[in-house]
């Protein structure tokens, strides 16, 4: 008898269980809805970015000799007494397009950078991934990401290394920063 009742115990023990079990959603589906929802969002902000990108100028070109560039730039900022503004990154980086878009729709931005500076656009890209160039700045990029400033003097000494991200504001740059910036690393007269 005592095994019977042991038996009927376990039986309806299994049973409520089991109901139980059907009452709530299963752990399982609701995982895999918050991932589905997470990779349509993932979706929609990969399909945004390329559409702002797709909108941009693409300033870096991975065909490019940077060395000869700079050293053009070098003898260009000598003669015009400016410094030479670095903007690295690539075509691939949405912050480096933002950044050069900004500049070059700012009136304000880009007649400081005009006045002051060569500026130069050095490609990081699978393509040409720059890297005695890059070396000899002590390797930014990897340190800080995509964009990065290297300011020259104008005898092609690197002066100042800047990470862009204490530049931005949101999904874009602080107007005083980037002017901040841009004023104190202009040649002093």
């Amino acid at each position: 008898m005592k095994k019977l009742s042991l038996l009927a115990f376990l039986g309806l023990s299994f049973l409520a269980f089991s109901q139980e079990l059907k009452d709530k959603p299963e752990a399982k589906d609701t995982d895999k809805a918050l991932l589905v929802k997470a990779d349509h969002a993932e979706l929609d902000a990969k399909k945004k970015s390329a559409e702002e990108k797709a909108k941009f100028p693409k300033p870096y070109d991975p065909k490019a000799d940077a060395e000869k560039d700079i050293q053009n730039l070098i003898a260009k900022a000598k003669k015009e007494k400016k410094n030479i503004m670095i903007q690295a990154g690539g075509n691939w980086c949405i912050w480096c397009l933002r950044f050069n878009q900004y500049v070059q729709t700012t009136p304000e931005l880009k007649s400081i950078v005009d006045k002051n500076y060569e500026y130069y656009h050095l490609n990081f890209s699978p393509e040409n991934e720059n890297k005695e160039v890059f070396a000899k700045y002590g390797d930014p990029g990897k340190k800080f990401g995509y964009p990065v400033f290297i300011v020259l003097d104008k005898n092609g000494k690197m002066i100042h290394v800047q990470n862009s991200e204490v530049l931005e504001e949101g999904k874009g740059y602080s107007l005083e920063k980037v002017k901040e910036f841009f004023k104190q690393w202009a040649p002093k007269s």
